[in-house]
């Protein structure tokens, strides 16, 4: 009896205290959805007009737009460089032995693991001696460095759960290895990938340390919106803020049915 009253408690505790850390880290969003729909220019509660301007106002700010459209294109970029590059990286630590491996393993970790102004700091720096205009293809560069990093810690991590005698056995029964490689692995590590590009999407959209170091005339979303922080916070920023947050939200749910359907299938 003693026992089920500690684990009662021990429960109660752990759930509460999910409940918190989830309540500290989306009830500021979900503030900032519902300023996003106040009339007041001004962000404070509560809220006495309802309206839906701001979202006007931010469809005409070119500025804002701009920087959104150079976010979306570096994140999609980079999350297809981190894929393209990460996934082969992945599979060479998982399958191969090499002289250098350990060191390999780490170097390719390392941009994921410094700071991003560290990163940042020093991608900026071989830019400028190697006379390379900053630009969005520099930012490009400094986000696909910790993307592949990301893609293949992911996929690296599915691959070490992989059971390897289902590639044997279809090979055994005549399948060649690209066969065997698009029949079974790939479907196996599936989920690895998309959660992989997810997050890999996530980060680069979020990122301003690297951002900040390497962008030249053309800014990216976050890099812009903290230029507009010196102004103080514009009604327009809470608007496109929910924006991404919804396409965000939908985009999570979308690729979980998908991936259920899969399953079930």
């Amino acid at each position: 009896m003693d026992k089920r009253f500690k684990f009662d408690w021990l429960h109660a505790g752990l759930s509460t205290s999910a409940v918190l850390v989830f309540a500290f880290i989306y009830l500021p969003m979900i503030v900032v959805v519902f300023y996003s729909f106040s009339e007041n220019a001004v962000n404070s509660f509560p809220i006495r007009e309802w309206s839906t301007k701001w979202y006007g106002v931010m469809m005409r700010d070119t500025a804002l737009l701009d920087s959104l459209k150079n976010s979306l294109i570096v994140a999609v970029a980079g999350t297809l460089i981190g894929l393209l590059l990460g996934i082969p990286a992945a599979f060479a630590v998982d399958r191969f032995h090499f002289p250098g491996k350990a060191l390999f393993e780490r170097i390719v970790l390392l941009p994921m693991i410094l700071p991003g102004i560290i990163t940042g700091v020093s991608m900026m720096s071989v830019f400028v001696l190697a006379g390379v205009k900053l630009s969005l293809i520099t930012i490009l560069l400094g986000h696909g460095t910790f993307l592949i990093a990301v893609v293949m810690t992911q996929v690296y991590a599915r691959l070490k759960r992989f059971n390897r005698s289902i590639e044997e056995a279809s090979m055994d029964l005549g399948a060649t290895r690209m066969k065997t490689f698009f029949r079974i692995t790939l479907p196996n590590i599936r989920t690895a990938i998309i959660g992989a590009s997810l997050l890999s999407f996530t980060l680069s959209l979020d990122e301003i340390a690297v951002s900040y170091f390497l962008t030249g005339r053309d800014l990216t979303l976050p890099v812009q919106i903290w230029a507009m922080l010196r102004r103080g916070i514009t009604p327009e920023v809470n608007a496109i803020s929910t924006m991404i947050f919804v396409f965000s939200v939908v985009m999570i749910v979308i690729v979980t049915r998908l991936t259920s359907e899969k399953s079930e299938a």
